[in-house]
């Protein structure tokens, strides 16, 4: 089957946004994309069904660490991969297990093989190296996988993120090593995607961003960032290194963020966003609306029968009124999660297919100012 390209529509006359189309053996997807977080296989309240048809989701996620422990390989390559044991057949990208090894895991230690840790479920240990790393998502089967990188903490020292950096790029050599040694499971292409790392320093970015580039690989990722950074510092280094790498290869933003967050991102050239903030913030009374954010939880909405958010294309946005979420998130009610997760993931999906519609109209820059008041307004 054929590797992942990627091909540039559009791009604005008054931003560095941009327009395209990324093809893959599950399908396509169009860009700029949100990509919802569904860590163990299950982007969570969620159905596959209603990922599709009201989420109107092109890529999910699934996650190296999770489901390695939870539900395990063997389990995974006896049902035929991710996309046979969960049903969703379009594309999936899985992130390395990186991150929550440094995050989640406990007792960790970082060596050059790799790093060994304790589940957080168990406490058992374990050694994820690039070589078991790139095995583990092979049996996972996604369309886009993960360099297996180190993610240094914010902030970090000069010397801690120029070593830390250089520890990522040795690794990403070997998992390009591992890849070219082992072939695809399920009959379709996995394509790996680097990880720039460098911290908060700009000569430290600069640099990864450049060795980086010179893999020439599919699709290449920006990591590091939204870990406890000012906003405005994450700006800034996610413009740096989309200016330093290649513009005809799709760049992900990993792990970012609020759908303002979004907006001015992809002024700055980013292509693909995932963030768990849709779905969290949503079990915990946040919507994200058309119209700006509300309190689901706030005594004002109980008598408010008015549809949740009437801008949206989305059924279930449609056909619930915020009293009626109201009350189910008072009461402890599960449904009251399942639409508010709904509704906050359809957002976000709106949200970057409009500002894709708006690139391809040359209008993005104009768009997105106002649309950004619109969105950031607390009901």
């Amino acid at each position: 089957m054929a590797a992942l390209s990627f091909t540039l529509a559009h791009t604005d006359t008054h931003s560095k946004a941009r327009a395209g189309i990324i093809q893959t053996d599950h399908g396509a997807i169009e860009t700029p994309i949100f990509m919802p977080v569904g860590t163990v296989g299950s982007v969570k309240a969620v159905t596959q069904q209603q990922l599709q048809e009201e989420v109107r989701a092109q890529i999910i996620l699934g996650n190296t660490y999770h489901l390695y422990l939870r539900p395990g390989t063997q389990v995974l390559e006896a049902a035929g991969g991710l996309h046979a044991f969960n049903g969703w057949h379009k594309p999936i990208l899985t992130d390395s297990g990186g991150y929550q090894v440094f995050s989640l895991a406990a007792n960790r230690k970082i060596k050059e093989e790799g790093v060994v840790f304790q589940s957080h479920i168990d406490g058992s240990r374990h050694l994820f190296s690039p070589e078991n790393v790139m095995d583990i998502q092979r049996s996972i089967g996604a369309d886009i996988i993960m360099a297996f990188d180190e993610c240094p903490p914010y902030p970090s020292e000069y010397a801690y993120a120029k070593k830390s950096m250089a520890l990522t790029h040795r690794w990403l050599d070997r998992c390009f090593a591992r890849l070219a040694e082992t072939p695809d499971k399920y009959g379709y292409t996995q394509n790996l995607f680097p990880i720039v790392q460098g911290s908060t320093f700009p000569d430290l970015r600069k640099q990864s961003c450049e060795y980086i580039a010179s893999k020439e690989a599919a699709g290449n990722a920006i990591g590091g960032l939204s870990v406890g950074e000012p906003i405005d510092m994450m700006y800034e280094f996610a413009a740096l290194c989309a200016e330093n790498l290649p513009a005809n290869k799709p760049r992900y933003l990993m792990g970012v963020g609020t759908p303002w967050d979004l907006l001015e991102c992809i002024s700055l050239g980013i292509d693909m966003f995932d963030c768990v903030m849709p779905t969290r913030n949503g079990r915990n009374g946040m919507i994200f609306t058309t119209e700006g954010v509300l309190n689901i939880k706030n005594k004002k909405w109980a008598t408010d029968f008015s549809v949740i958010d009437a801008g949206m294309p989305c059924a279930t946005s449609n056909f619930y009124s915020k009293a009626y979420l109201r009350h189910l998130f008072v009461a402890g009610e599960i449904l009251g999660l399942q639409i508010a997760s709904i509704q906050n993931l359809s957002f976000y999906l709106w949200l970057v297919g409009q500002a894709r519609q708006h690139i391809i109209a040359g209008d993005y820059a104009s768009w997105k100012t106002g649309m950004t008041d619109k969105i950031k307004q607390r009901l």
